[in-house]
């Protein structure tokens, strides 16, 4: 998909900003897409949708195993859940350490989606591109290089 990195600030002409603003910079670029794509996505969506949902990024264990028995029951073989996997194990591969919990409810986060918003990679984009050129347009003011109107 994308990463908010150091590419992602010089695609934006915000290399320059300061190093130790970059991680905080970063980070309100995820809070900011975080909310604004939640919001999208949950248009339209029924009260029972949304807290399903919630349970399940809120990693409610009753509710992502009766969510993955229903949705998913195979989902150990599935290979979106073992990059999932392959992604959140830490340490060296003879005393790797992985957050089972974490890994069932990002899968189960990402099988819901796929079921009940199968545009959201979509609207993940759009909302980026939105902020991007938001962001690109304060560029001068973010960077502190913006001239006050003589």
């Amino acid at each position: 998909m994308f990463q908010l990195d150091d590419k992602f600030l010089a695609d934006i002409g915000l290399s320059d900003l300061p190093e130790e603003q970059k991680q905080a910079f970063l980070q309100h670029i995820y809070d900011e897409l975080e909310l604004r794509v939640g919001t999208k996505l949950s248009d339209g969506m029924t009260d029972a949708q949304l807290e399903e949902f919630e349970s399940i990024i809120d990693r409610k264990d009753e509710v992502v195993s009766s969510w993955l028995a229903q949705y998913a029951p195979d989902y150990q073989n599935d290979d979106v859940f073992k990059r999932i996997e392959q992604a959140a194990t830490v340490g060296s591969t003879n005393n790797a350490v992985v957050d089972e919990a974490a890994v069932r409810s990002e899968y189960a986060a990402t099988k819901w989606l796929e079921i009940n918003r199968p545009d959201y990679r979509d609207v993940v984009a759009s909302v980026l591109d939105e902020l991007k050129n938001e962001i690109i347009n304060s560029r001068d003011k973010i960077l502190g290089t913006d001239q006050p109107a003589a």
